[in-house]
């Protein structure tokens, strides 16, 4: 299967929104001429304005040789997708929907690719109606510079309808994400899984944008160290209001744990964010928690600290 995008092509049956390193990495794998990254402006703006008409990128494979990715640009006026994946930053998705939905077909599936959790629910209450389905992914991808795209470590990845619409189209959704030749699953509970990575991702990004360091470095962090007990505790009483199956206080430090360590070279989608100077998911992830915390009365302050510090960070 060869990777990338026939440029000449303008209509393919996936569409992108958001060419960040998740985006680039599902363009990266589904066959050539297969996708296309959506552009936020029409044709004549981007004439106008000398956007490009494709990306190109190196993919450097986990145990693999590095391919060559050619991607086109277009804008959804011009093409023809049966399938449209968005994978903006979750501050960013809802905005970016009001935009492509009036002029995407009211039978499109569309699959949220976000981290953390508030905004998936946000869109399939804005368009009950829709096929909106929601991703849940493990696959490690970051861009340390421009034209190179890490797949830092093969996951897999669990799909499943927000809407009923979206459960209807559920099956053949998995199907054309599986011709990417990464793990695709069907999930009757995506909330859940939704949970299970917040789960995970509140208990290391926040510590690796204020520590600035690798997932692996924060075990053995005085600052993680401290609170680690504490943000346990409050995930999991947060977590059994809400989700289907709750963990206790050590089932969720084991995970944490036992993902930093797997991942212990790895740099976070949330320091990498901090790094580059764009606004991190912070307010779907820790400040998700802290927010569902104040509404149910549990107090929530180690959250609360984290989401805190990490926008001190970005905003200095």
């Amino acid at each position: 299967m060869a990777p990338g995008q026939d440029t000449a092509d303008r209509s393919a049956p996936i569409a992108i929104l958001g060419a960040g390193s998740l985006g680039q990495l599902w363009a990266g794998y589904l066959p050539a001429g297969h996708c296309v990254f959506l552009s936020r402006l029409s044709s004549s703006a981007a004439s106008a304005r000398h956007e490009p008409s494709c990306l190109e990128y190196r993919l450097e494979q986990p145990d693999a040789s590095d391919i060559h990715c050619s991607v086109a640009i277009s804008p959804l006026a011009d093409t023809r997708p049966d399938l449209v994946l968005v994978t903006t930053k979750a501050g960013d998705t809802l905005n970016a929907l009001e935009q492509l939905m009036p002029q995407l077909g009211n039978t499109i599936p569309v699959v949220l690719f976000q981290n953390g959790m508030g905004c998936q629910q946000a869109v399939a209450d804005r368009w009950p109606t829709r096929p909106v389905l929601a991703a849940s992914t493990t696959e490690g991808a970051n861009r340390p510079q421009s034209g190179t795209l890490v797949h830092a470590g093969r996951g897999q990845t669990w799909v499943g309808g927000l809407t009923n619409n979206g459960i209807r189209c559920l099956s053949e959704t998995v199907r054309q994400l599986s011709l990417s030749g990464l793990v695709v699953h069907s999930e009757a509970d995506i909330h859940q899984r939704m949970w299970d990575k917040l789960v995970v991702n509140a208990g290391i990004n926040a510590f690796t944008a204020i520590l600035d360091c690798p997932n692996g470095d924060i075990l053995a962090h005085p600052f993680f160290l401290e609170h680690i007990d504490p943000l346990a505790r409050e995930i999991s009483a947060v977590m059994a209001l809400e989700a289907s199956q709750s963990l206790s206080t050590d089932e969720i430090k084991s995970r944490i744990y036992e993902v930093a360590t797997a991942t212990a070279m790895n740099t976070s989608s949330m320091r990498s964010d901090f790094q580059r100077g764009r606004e991190t998911e912070i307010d779907s992830i820790n400040g998700y928690i802290e927010r569902q915390g104040q509404a149910a009365g549990i107090a929530t302050p180690v959250n609360q600290m984290l989401t805190r510090r990490v926008k001190d960070l970005t905003e200095s």
